[in-house]
């Protein structure tokens, strides 16, 4: 199974495509026209029904979001690729390696909310998941015969687990992702704020990406321009001339509101937060490193990446933690079963040392 948004053209990244290959033939699902989630969630839902998936994470994002299913059963080949120590992780190149096959990139940037999709665009999308079951059988034998399936059960249910919980972010000021606007003024801020506000209501009522109404840094250039003419836009490298005229109007409307914006409501650029806790010790920092060299070398031995098997990120917390056996080891975040028989040991003796 595959599925396809439209993130990239649209303002809304709303699930467009689901692709399912049978032991019999491939469907296409259009999730613009109709509900297919009844099609779906039995066989999604039922852990003893192996599904096939690559790079599955914001694939099970959307499918719990728009269609409230939860998927089980998982197994991705992205995943299984990791764990048998491929280089290039990428569908196309594990179908190049396993089969031969030269998979097109025509399509990889398309508009899936496009109606009607082409003839080349609906056999890009059935590609994606038709050799998916074959290819997912060959890695599954592999992974067997180096007693690594239980590797890939037990990261795919991490994987299913993770996007089932809520994904909850601060609010975060518009500003602080645009480069440059930490140099502005107070009231330049306010005035790119207002006009970050405008192109997301425009955006939101053209169901456009927001790049394609026009990019952070011609924004910023208007921002820094203030001018009083939707003409004085068409001088801005970078700002669609179309855009000027249809709408350069009331953009020059907004910056001349953010100029009437009284000093005390001005906002100057978001403080960073504070570090969650304090710097590391240098003892804690050096254990750190001497993890990292036994991290090395099992992964090499393994013949996989230092990350696959445990991320810095996942070595600091156990630095930080300091776990005194096994158990404790466990109750690390990001530790899994399979990480503790490979590498636990030799963590702890470090530790321990």
């Amino acid at each position: 199974m595959d599925c396809e948004a439209a993130g990239f053209h649209r303002y809304s990244d709303r699930l467009c495509l689901v692709q399912i290959t049978t032991d019999t033939a491939t469907y296409i699902l259009d999730a613009l026209s109709f509900d297919v989630s009844p099609l779906l969630r039995s066989s999604l839902e039922r852990p003893e029904v192996q599904v096939n998936m690559h790079g599955s994470d914001f694939d099970l994002v959307l499918l719990r979001r728009d269609l409230s299913i939860g998927l089980h059963g998982l197994f991705d080949t992205q995943i299984a690729g990791a764990l048998l120590g491929r280089e290039s992780l990428g569908l196309a190149s594990l179908l190049k390696d396993y089969h031969g096959l030269e998979l097109s990139k025509k399509y990889q940037r398309a508009d899936w909310a496009m109606r009607p999709l082409t003839e080349g665009m609906l056999e890009y999308a059935a590609a994606d998941t038709h050799y998916l079951n074959t290819l997912s059988d060959q890695m599954h034998t592999e992974l067997r015969a180096r007693r690594r399936e239980s590797w890939l059960v037990e990261e795919c249910k991490a994987l299913e687990k993770s996007s089932s919980s809520a994904q909850r972010s601060e609010e975060i000021d518009p500003v602080s992702r645009v480069k440059g606007a930490r140099e502005l003024t107070p009231r330049q801020l306010t005035a790119l704020r207002q006009a970050l506000q405008w192109r997301d209501k425009l955006a939101r009522e053209k169901d456009k990406a927001l790049f394609r109404i026009v990019g952070d840094g011609p924004l910023l250039e208007a921002v820094l321009m203030n001018p009083h003419h939707p003409r004085e836009l068409f001088d801005i490298k970078g700002f669609p001339k179309g855009l000027a005229r249809s709408n350069g109007s009331d953009l020059v409307r907004v910056l001349e509101s953010a100029a009437q914006v009284p000093e005390s409501e001005l906002q100057s650029y978001p403080s960073r937060p504070r570090a969650r806790s304090r710097r590391s010790s240098p003892e804690t920092e050096a254990l750190l490193e001497a993890l990292k060299l036994v991290r090395n070398a099992l992964a090499e031995k393994l013949g996989i990446a230092k990350g696959t098997l445990l991320s810095n990120a996942v070595l600091s917390r156990v630095a930080k933690a300091n776990p005194k056996n096994l158990d404790s080891l466990a109750e690390v975040e990001g530790m899994r079963r399979w990480k503790i028989e490979v590498v636990g040991d030799s963590l702890l003796e470090v530790i321990h040392r």
